[in-house]
């Protein structure tokens, strides 16, 4: 993205992530506290959700779709274009920002071959490059990530203000490979793999009709809908499951909701996540089936 942000733009993007107040009437600069507010307060203010994928209307990648519906239109996306409005967002404010291609691995074994279908942002201030990624669903770090890799070993680990995490190599191969973890319950988990390649727009084009359309794309196939709070707060909803976490990691809190009915559902989306749809829209998955006490 190159056209930059108007100051009105600007504005109501800060304003849409709560930091109007924090930053006042001058526009930040390019400095690692400010990328650190902004990813911080993005994941905690604009949810990430697939609603229109089940709803089957098209997710469009131009600025000004994304900035409509995520800012002006208080809804939420998943991560083309959560990453998307980041990435405009940071370059209008003089960041050297670069979209990277990914692959998810949230509960996936290393034999198996995820889509690359997830895009995230590499960073460069002052000479360090920093990893920043508001877009992978519940686990999004609250905190950009110093690009330097550890052994698996290692108990060099990155602290955000929710869960620790780290970045590993894993050598021997022809592309190298680089896994971003999560410690969760005493466990490290991959979230996602990556080699630094770039995923111009085209490429993110490509894989985002893949993953808004594709039938075996897991966004056709499930509600998910995920922000950060306060306090290491994360709130997920998954189908008709509603999960608080909350606490620190070694005597973290767990609450599950389960959702009762579509109304229920609509309600939960306003109160939880902020998200208002018209009474009686129909969100449609085999998750969501209201028919079954399951």
């Amino acid at each position: 993205m190159t056209v930059q942000m108007s100051a009105e733009e600007m504005a109501a993007y800060l304003d849409r992530v709560g930091l109007s107040v924090a930053f006042g009437s001058d526009v930040p600069g390019p400095t690692l506290e400010t990328l650190r507010a902004v990813v911080l307060a993005h994941i905690e203010h604009i949810p990430f959700e697939n609603l229109d994928v089940l709803l089957g209307r098209p997710i469009r990648l131009d600025e000004a779709a994304i900035f409509k519906k995520l800012v002006t239109d208080h809804r939420g996306g998943y991560c083309f274009e959560q990453n998307g409005l980041l990435l405009w967002v940071l370059q209008s404010l003089g960041f050297d920002a670069t979209p990277i291609s990914a692959r998810v691995r949230l509960g996936r074994a290393r034999d198996f071959t995820p889509a690359r279908s997830h895009a995230f942002l590499r960073v460069e201030i002052e000479g360090h490059s920093w990893l920043a990624d508001v877009g992978v669903g519940g686990l999004s770090p609250t905190a950009p990530l110093r690009l330097t890799t550890v052994r698996a070993d290692s108990a060099d680990v990155q602290d955000t203000p929710h869960e620790p995490r780290r970045l590993i190599s894993e050598p021997g191969t022809p592309s190298e490979r680089l896994f971003h973890q999560v410690r969760i319950a005493g466990e490290w988990q991959d979230v996602c793999e990556f080699t630094l390649e770039p995923m111009p727009l085209i490429d993110r084009e490509v894989a985002n009709w893949y993953t808004s359309a594709h039938p075996q794309s897991h966004f056709r196939n499930r509600l998910l809908v995920a922000r950060a709070g306060p306090d290491g707060e994360r709130l997920t909803l998954l189908n008709r499951e509603l999960t608080r976490r909350w606490g620190a990691a070694a005597d973290q809190r767990v609450e599950v909701t389960s959702i009762r009915s579509p109304e229920h559902l609509l309600s939960v989306l306003t109160e939880v996540f902020g998200v208002t749809l018209p009474a009686g829209t129909a969100l449609i998955c085999e998750g969501l089936d209201f028919t079954t006490n399951s």
